[in-house]
């Protein structure tokens, strides 16, 4: 009873938001890198920011955690509704990942790592704001990587907040995955989501000793690395927005529905997880496994990619 009234606040945020976003006119408009071709409420992802402040008043969230997602989600929101220079996004993007090593390094002894964590954590954070494109996609991703996280045991001091960003992440899907969205996560949205799985991710490794948990981000991972290799390699300003990723070509040039695009990568990335939690096993790291993953994914993918793209 108490989740589901939960659930029901969320989704009541969610319509005061549109509310909000209506009058304020925080709208996403079509553009020619778009993938989408209507106006559409933009900034919806604020409930997982909302998400965490609940979990950090449950004591289910560290403050370190709660004031690093409230930093980010707060200036992302702002540049949702107005453009912001990039100097005050980077600040908070830095500033949060330092709470959240703060938070990492209260049960670990982090040392010489600190800059390879701060490095992993900016990164993913930028590549993961960058995957959210089309309809569904970040929010059904995001399910999946809790209900993986859910499953370590390492993680089960965290299930009261695992719990809690799966019900905002379903307000959220219920407005979101669809044919003609309601609204997008926006920059508070993704931005706010990939540094909480990229937490999850650092904390679940500390915890465990095993890196093979870094499968979990495989397809999102693939794309998002060999997208911004491939742009490197062709000189493009990397910051600019683009229609290059696979996802992209899937939902715009090749046609397929946006949902179907999103549950395909959703789904990919469950089947992967379940290989590795229930078949491989996650107790030691396993080098030789680790390997073959990586010899027969990695081409795949690219062949998958090369084909598509001469086809279309």
């Amino acid at each position: 009873m108490y989740y589901l009234i939960v659930f029901f606040f969320f989704m009541g945020a969610m319509l005061l938001y549109f509310s909000l976003a209506e009058r304020y006119r925080i709208i996403d408009r079509p553009n020619e890198r778009s993938s989408h071709t209507r106006s559409t409420i933009r900034g919806g992802g604020m409930v997982f920011v909302l998400a965490i402040l609940l979990a950090w008043l449950q004591g289910a969230a560290s403050w370190p955690l709660a004031l690093a997602i409230l930093l980010v989600g707060g200036v992302s929101l702002l540049d949702d509704i107005r453009p912001l220079h990039q100097l005050p996004r980077i600040g908070a993007h830095f500033l949060a990942t330092a709470l959240l090593l703060l938070d990492l390094g209260q049960g670990a002894s982090l040392g010489a790592w600190i800059p390879l964590l701060f490095f992993m954590l900016i990164g993913w954070t930028n590549l993961f704001n960058f995957m959210d494109g089309i309809n569904g996609i970040t929010v059904l991703y995001a399910l999946v990587a809790l209900g993986s996280f859910a499953l370590v045991p390492e993680l089960s001091a965290e299930r009261d907040l695992l719990v809690l960003l799966a019900l905002a992440s379903l307000a959220f899907a219920w407005f979101n995955v669809r044919k003609k969205a309601r609204c997008f996560a926006g920059d508070v949205g993704s931005v706010s989501m990939a540094m909480i799985l990229g937490y999850l991710m650092v904390k679940t490794i500390l915890l465990s000793g095993n890196p093979a948990y870094l499968f979990f981000f495989t397809i999102y991972g693939l794309d998002a690395v060999i997208t911004l290799l491939k742009r490197l390699i062709r000189r493009e300003n990397i910051f600019q927005p683009h229609r290059s990723h696979l996802y992209q070509y899937l939902a715009n040039e090749a046609g397929i529905p946006h949902v179907q695009v999103s549950l395909a990568y959703a789904g990919l990335q469950l089947l992967i997880n379940a290989i590795w939690i229930y078949g491989i096993g996650m107790e030691t790291f396993q080098w030789i496994p680790s390997l073959a993953f990586v010899i027969l994914v990695i081409p795949a993918f690219l062949g998958f990619r090369y084909w598509l793209i001469k086809k279309i």
